[in-house]
This record gives structure tokens, C-alpha cells and sequence, in this order.
């Protein structure tokens, strides 16, 4: 695995556990985090071996967000051309938005394990994921309003596919806090432990029953369900057909089915 300034990446079980690693700045997201998460998702995607991505954040909280002295450092980029000024924050946004493609856009499926803090950035990170567990008392909030700011890396974009609009207007508009046991209700989790290590283990835990499966009918599920996201209910029937003509044929269905015969676990090839 590569040395990652912001992360610590390991690979057990089929899963790669990314955990941001910057605990005495409250996991905020510096410019090492926005540059190297790009490369753990690719090779996350690219090697056939890890079959789920689990995120979670070191110490007391998942993550602060965006690191404020990286927003102060463009505000000190701006010179007096406001055209120019657009054009450098369209270019930096979009670079920013596209660590969170990353993340939505692996084959693998993706799943957030957060405790403590889930503040700004850290909702659209989560977003981009596939699954999200919490602590109880985990705590959750859009702060761009907070600050001043629209909330521009795909919180309101993705999140109201996930907790509905109206929710989403309402946690973006007052920037109020909920915690796991009301996150879990709104559907913005899909379950809730009682601390941090049971929320490793429960994670860990499915992520790896996960992995246990086809990988490829897990990658097509979920190449189903993110095409699903843009097109009509007929897009999606013609796009499984056409998909499945070709991965049916996949030795893993007659895997999975000699072994539901014989009542044992079946062994899929990565």
C-alpha cells in the first residue's frame, strides 16, 4: 500500500478500511485529503482483490469537514479581476467535486462508519457512499449555510435521494444538528450502535458478507441501481437486459448455484 499523508489504507478480508487519519485537527479535509482520496478510489476500483471500501474517520470523529485554512488560502489567491477570480473557484470546485465522483462512482460498494462528528464536507462525502452506519450519538450537519455559503460538493445534489427533499431542505436551509437515533429515522443511516467499536465491528461485518459474494453480480447491482438515479424505470429494464445477456454467463452464477445445492459457502475468483 502507498504512504498517504491523510489516510490510512488497509486491505483484510477482501475489504479496504480507509480511514482519514488527521485526528488532532478533527479529520478535517486538507488539500492532501481532496488529492489522495481520488487515488485510494482508483485503486480501490482497479484492483479486482478488494471487493467493499469501508471509510471511517481516527479518533473521537469521523470528520470536521473542509479545512477552513484551505478555504482561507484560495480567499488569499483572489486578485482584483472578478472574471479571473470565477474562473479559478469554478475550476477549484469542480476538482473538489470530483474526489467525491470518486467515491460514487467505484464498483465497489462503499460503506461510511461514522462516530462523533459528521459536520459541512464530511455530509457530502457520506453521501457519495452506498451504505452509512452511525454511533447514537454521532452528530450530523450541513454547515455551509453557517458559514456563508452554498453547499457545493454534492450534498444537494445526492442527499435528497437518500432522506427525501423536503428533510434536506431542512437540515441545508437551518444547518441544525441531528444525531444517529434521528438520522437513522429520516434514512440518512441505516442502522445505529452504541459506540464506536461496536459501529467498526458491525460495519466491518457486512462489508465483509459483502465480499463474500459474486463480485460480479455485486458490481452490477450497483451499476443497476446508480444508473437507476438518471433514467426511467424502461431505461433501466433495457439496461439490465443488455448487461445480463453478457454476465449471466459469468462462471460465478454456477459458483453460487452448486453450492446452494451442496449447502456450502461458495468460493467466487476476484
Amino acid at each position: 500500500m502507498s504512504d498517504y499523508k491523510a489516510f490510512n489504507v488497509v486491505l483484510a478480508d477482501k475489504v479496504a478500511h480507509v480511514v482519514i487519519n488527521r485526528p488532532d485537527k478533527v479529520n478535517a479535509m486538507n488539500a492532501d485529503f481532496w488529492c489522495e482520496i481520488i487515488e485510494i478510489f482508483r485503486w480501490a476500483d482497479d484492483t479486482d482483490e478488494v471487493r467493499a471500501v469501508v471509510i471511517s474517520g481516527a479518533g473521537k470523529h469521523f470528520s470536521s469537514g473542509i479545512d477552513l485554512m484551505m478555504l482561507a488560502s484560495l480567499g488569499s489567491q483572489m486578485g482584483p479581476d472578478v472574471g479571473r477570480n470565477a474562473e479559478k473557484l469554478r475550476r477549484k470546485i469542480l476538482d473538489l467535486q470530483a474526489s467525491f465522483n470518486a467515491v460514487d462512482n467505484c464498483r465497489k460498494p462503499v460503506l461510511a462508519a461514522v462516530q462523533g462528528y459528521c459536520l459541512g464536507g464530511a455530509i457530502d462525502l457520506i453521501s457519495a457512499c452506498d451504505m452509512r452506519y452511525s454511533t447514537v450519538d454521532a452528530q450530523f450537519a450541513i454547515r455551509e449555510i453557517d458559514i456563508g455559503m452554498t453547499a457545493d460538493v454534492g450534498t444537494l445534489q445526492r442527499l435528497p435521494r437518500i432522506i427525501g427533499d423536503g428533510m434536506m431542505r431542512e437540515l441545508a436551509f437551518t444547518g441544525r444538528t441531528i444525531e444517529g437515533e434521528e438520522a437513522q429515522r429520516i434514512g440518512l443511516v441505516n442502522r445505529t450502535y452504541a459506540d464506536a467499536d461496536a459501529l467498526l465491528e458491525g460495519v466491518m461485518g457486512i462489508a465483509r458478507e459483502i465480499a463474500s459474494k459474486s463480485p460480479v453480480a455485486i458490481r452490477g447491482t450497483k451499476q443497476m441501481i446508480r444508473y437507476m438515479r438518471d433514467h426511467s424505470v424502461n431505461d433501466g429494464l433495457e439496461y439490465i437486459a443488455t448487461w445480463n445477456a453478457a454476465m449471466l454467463q459469468s462462471a460465478d452464477l454456477r459458483v453460487a448455484m452448486t453450492a446452494h445445492m451442496s449447502k456450502q459457502k461458495p468460493e467466487f475468483a476476484d
